[in-house]
């Protein structure tokens, strides 16, 4: 099985699409390609492939989702990256309200089969401009498929999904992953959407954690473990649609639970994955659920003040520790 980065990872899996279906055209591919880890001549390669399938429009987010939506809705398979997830919300009308729409609106004549893809997380420098994690916003718009992977295996399964899907789906890369390493299965590979992925096998605490997050997690276990703690991880990949029954299962199996997002606390991921265990497996919980994610302020440029709102191991493992205390 090769080792891939991330980055190389999702190209792999454009490149297939590609190849596989004429009907999959690249938007904004310059963006996505440059500066992302990727060695020079990956780059090239991609370009030299499909000349003509590639394109670098103006920026004009707003424009640019109605016209993969147009084109979706015509049966081309458009993939479009905005580059930063807050240049997306330039075309919140248009994702919100029409490519999420245009299925139940239309009676179920028309399909909307096109992937928009963005880079998100607090990456380092960022800012309140450039720190989003809008994971919870899109989760919230019925019609659309929501996808957050987590490692270089999912990056490639998952992206090849959601290309192949006829909905819309928005897939979002934490930035911090980019260069992570790890093996990926060759062949025709990919993961179906709605199964949760166990990263980690535990008997004591259940950690559901999201895209970084799911590093830290293990992070997490490891550092719970030489206290004998034993944290399952959970990894839903996808929250749109989303594997409740792995989730309780593990939950039923543990009895505590910590979520891990790094979007904003309120109506978050998180949350979301505490109000599904509380309504379905609430009699199995020995302590009440706990919650690691951003306090709601904006992100700030000094890394002394970004670090101190960032989720992380250390944050998740205090978590788990004070479920742990909670008297059973």
């Amino acid at each position: 099985m090769p080792q891939k980065t991330f980055a190389v990872a999702m190209i792999d899996a454009l490149a297939y699409s590609l190849r596989s279906d004429p009907n999959v055209v690249v938007i904004g591919a310059h963006s996505f390609l440059s500066d992302r880890g990727l060695k020079p001549e990956d780059e090239r390669a991609l370009w030299d492939a499909f000349p003509d399938r590639l394109i670098d429009p103006p920026t004009s987010e707003g424009v640019c989702t109605s016209l993969v939506t147009g084109a979706a809705m015509a049966g081309m398979r458009p993939f479009l990256n905005y580059g930063t997830a807050t240049f997306a919300y330039e075309a919140f009308n248009q994702i919100m309200s029409e490519a999420a729409n245009v299925h139940a609106m239309s009676g179920g004549q028309l399909r909307a089969p096109l992937t928009l893809h963005m880079y998100a997380g607090i990456r380092g420098g960022g800012a309140g401009q450039h720190s989003s994690s809008p994971q919870a916003m899109y989760a919230n718009a019925a019609g659309l498929e929501l996808v957050l992977p987590a490692s270089p295996a999912d990056a490639q399964g998952l992206l090849r999904s959601a290309i192949k899907s006829n909905n819309p789906t928005v897939v979002i890369t934490h930035t911090k992953l980019l260069a992570m390493t790890g093996d990926v299965p060759d062949g025709d590979y990919s993961i179906p959407f709605g199964q949760a992925r166990v990263a980690r096998e535990g008997r004591d605490i259940t950690i559901v954690a999201t895209s970084l997050m799911v590093r830290e997690a293990l992070k997490a276990a490891e550092a719970l473990a030489k206290d004998g703690i034993e944290a399952e991880v959970i990894d839903p990949r996808t929250i749109v649609p989303l594997d409740a029954e792995t989730i309780c299962a593990s939950v039923r199996k543990t009895g505590r639970l910590v979520t891990a997002d790094e979007g904003n606390a309120l109506c978050s991921i998180g949350s979301e994955i505490s109000a599904l265990v509380a309504e379905h497996a609430f009699d199995a919980l020995k302590a009440p659920i706990m919650r690691v994610a951003r306090p709601p302020v904006p992100i700030a440029f000094s890394p002394p003040l970004e670090a101190q709102v960032t989720p992380n191991a250390d944050k998740i493992v205090a978590a788990a520790k004070k479920a742990m205390t909670h008297p059973a």
